[in-house]
């Protein structure tokens, strides 16, 4: 199991990260606009050059981020704490273990670039999401 923390923007994503990375001294790892991705027909026009997924790693620790269409950012928050699984069987055991008591904000399922992914807020009102990611 690997846990990381998740940044969520409003557009920002991409400054965000080139500023990250540039003050750490590491590459951003990987980048992905919605405008990329399968979901690319379904985004609004003006998000399409928004982050799907991005990622800087050094030190042994990976950070993660995005900007969220979907998503009500506060300001000054934002930050999620991911979850990376093995297997299917563990994502959903970690997802239902972290939601008794809160609330699913996207129920876990398979998308195209995980094979279980899922968002919540636990009872203490912090935000996790959960991820079995399928090879890139």
């Amino acid at each position: 199991m690997q846990i990381n923390p998740y940044m969520m923007f409003t557009g920002q994503c991409r400054e965000a990260f080139d500023f990250y990375a540039k003050a750490l001294g590491v590459p951003v790892a990987f980048a992905m606009t919605y405008g990329e991705s399968p979901m690319a027909e379904q985004c609004e026009a003006g998000q399409k050059d928004w982050i799907m997924h991005t990622q800087i790693e050094g030190g042994g620790v990976v950070l993660m981020g995005a900007d969220g269409p979907q998503i009500d950012v506060p300001a000054g928050g934002g930050t999620v704490i991911n979850i990376a699984v093995d297997t299917p069987e563990e994502a959903e055991r970690v997802f239902a273990a972290l939601l008794e008591g809160g609330s699913a904000t996207m129920p876990i399922q398979e998308t195209f670039w995980a094979h279980r992914w899922g968002m919540l807020v636990d009872r203490f009102g912090k935000p996790w999401m959960v991820n079995c990611m399928k090879p890139m």
